[in-house]
């Protein structure tokens, strides 16, 4: 029998989840609620393709409940039309699901009531917060060598260049840095977060005509075939982040100073 977990948000309320087979569920009646549909019923019917009943043991005993996948979730956001959508969007992708998966527990009432657990969770959070800050640091250093700007036409022309899409590879190379490090810096700066495998923009960027995605086939290293997304950058979505990268200081290349 699946054993509910209880999170909680002081602006949002409390959400059900529970975890099937290392797949983290959401209490689709909760979440819809939380994001402002009138009948959440309605709502998951419309917008979500992988809802299912779970028996769950509650204090009434066992319930019957719908759950919802992650994918779902992120289609009732998207749908919402509720302004702090966005905010629900950020507590539950950045702070909600990393912490389940990092650490296996959130800090909920369970949590606190349990002082050793308590501890080893806080350590391991505050650990991993003190390396972001130091990498945070080491990130300013480095940016504080950077040199005077060569004329921005000069990057602008080579983007004019190529009118098609471009792949993340392709920007990264730009700014002399691999497509993995272009992505987690992106993620740091909130335009996207990584969801079964795949990078997405956040609710806000979502609908601007930056990206454009497509499945492809391709072949494992097995031999198997399989489907996967393929996303790349329009020339649009270019520009975009050559703009959010300046204001945080890190250059292409080209303007960089020799």
């Amino acid at each position: 029998m699946n054993e509910l977990q209880i999170f909680k948000n002081k602006q949002f309320g409390e959400i059900r989840t529970l975890e099937e087979n290392g797949k983290i569920l959401f209490c689709g009646n909760d979440a819809a609620k939380m994001l402002g549909y009138g009948k959440p019923r309605n709502a998951i019917a419309a917008h979500c393709k992988g809802a299912l009943k779970q028996g769950v043991l509650t204090n009434g005993g066992i319930q019957e409940m719908t759950f919802i996948t992650e994918g779902d979730l992120y289609r009732l956001i998207t749908h919402s039309k509720l302004p702090s959508a966005e905010r629900f969007e950020r507590w539950v992708f950045d702070e909600v699901l990393p912490a389940i998966r990092k650490h296996g527990v959130y800090a909920v009432d369970e949590l606190l009531s349990n002082p050793d657990l308590a501890i080893r969770a806080f350590t391991a959070l505050k650990e991993e917060r003190a390396k972001n800050g130091l990498l945070a640091a080491e990130i300013a250093r480095k940016d504080q060598l950077i040199g005077e700007l060569k004329p921005l036409a000069d990057y602008m022309d080579r983007i004019l260049q190529n009118p098609g899409l471009v792949t993340i590879t392709q920007i990264a190379k730009d700014y002399g840095m691999s497509g993995r490090a272009m992505n987690n810096l992106l993620s740091d700066l909130g335009v996207q977060y990584k969801q079964s495998g795949q990078w997405l923009l956040y609710r806000k960027y979502h609908n601007k005509g930056y990206t454009h995605s497509k499945t492809i086939e391709i072949t494992r290293s097995d031999g198997s075939p399989d489907v996967v997304m393929e996303t790349k950058w329009t020339q649009k979505g270019r520009l975009f982040l050559y703009e959010l990268l300046k204001e945080n200081d890190v250059l292409p290349v080209i303007e960089q100073a020799a």
